[in-house]
């Protein structure tokens, strides 16, 4: 059904912008756009916006790689991911997410509550567990701390079972949530809590900075691009929960 819309409608344009993450995602969604539009002998523009990219093109380089050479112009997110690419050939180009801030009322936060947000994808490259096994240590010191886990994925049940075993208390695992509901979470909480192991340039941290929060973070991927330890964000190594 892809390939029939592309091969119906991707004539009609000029550039045709493939947005990629990686792996069999990239075969699936990037891959047909990419050989349509040269069929066509239209310009692409591929925009990869996944951290893993290192891994991805180690390990599909045979696949992956020489469909990236079709496209124009690559670009990503952070200058760790544009050094990945580098380091295979590759030339892209850095363009920084954006976030449209109207979307998120900043609020004021003089005295901080114990009331903690993290929103990631609950996949095991963005370990939600390092969050889980901070916050222990935090309701150790502060029994009346919250916190918001908004997010799904296929680590969720092994999450919520880490969660009893470590005895937290006031600990809410709301799913999936609309990018329309994430303002009223940001506003909720105080501190913002990110524990990826791996990453690029997350809106998650900007949209969490445009709303008035704290951000404690750790230093995966492109994140040391986006803020500085101790001035915009508090910066910890991965995995050191």
């Amino acid at each position: 059904a892809l390939v029939a819309l592309l091969l119906a409608r991707a004539w009609r344009y000029d550039v045709v912008h493939v947005l990629s993450a990686l792996h069999s995602s990239f075969l699936i969604s990037a891959t047909p756009p990419i050989l349509v539009a040269r069929l066509y002998r239209r310009k692409t523009v591929l925009n990869y916006h996944t951290g893993a990219a290192e891994d991805h093109l180690e390990r599909w380089r045979r696949t992956a790689i020489p469909i990236m050479r079709m496209a124009d112009a690559i670009v990503v997110p952070s200058e760790v991911v544009a050094r990945a690419f580098e380091r295979h050939g590759l030339p892209a180009r850095v363009l920084p997410n954006a976030i449209e801030a109207s979307r998120f009322r900043f609020r004021e936060r003089p005295s901080l509550r114990p009331v903690f947000l993290t929103n990631r994808s609950l996949l095991a490259r963005y370990n939600v567990e390092c969050v889980l096994r901070a916050f222990a240590l935090i309701q150790q010191r502060t029994p009346e701390a919250r916190l918001i886990v908004a997010g799904d994925g296929p680590e969720r049940p092994r999450l919520e079972r880490l969660a009893r075993e470590l005895g937290l208390r006031q600990v809410s695992f709301l799913g999936w949530v609309a990018p329309e509901g994430m303002g009223e979470l940001y506003g909720a909480a105080d501190i913002y809590l990110n524990g990826s192991d791996v990453d690029s340039a997350p809106l998650s941290i900007l949209e969490a900075a445009a709303a008035g929060l704290p951000v404690v973070t750790t230093d995966a991927g492109g994140i040391p691009e986006m803020v500085e330890d101790g001035v915009t964000a508090m910066v910890v190594q991965r995995g050191d929960h």
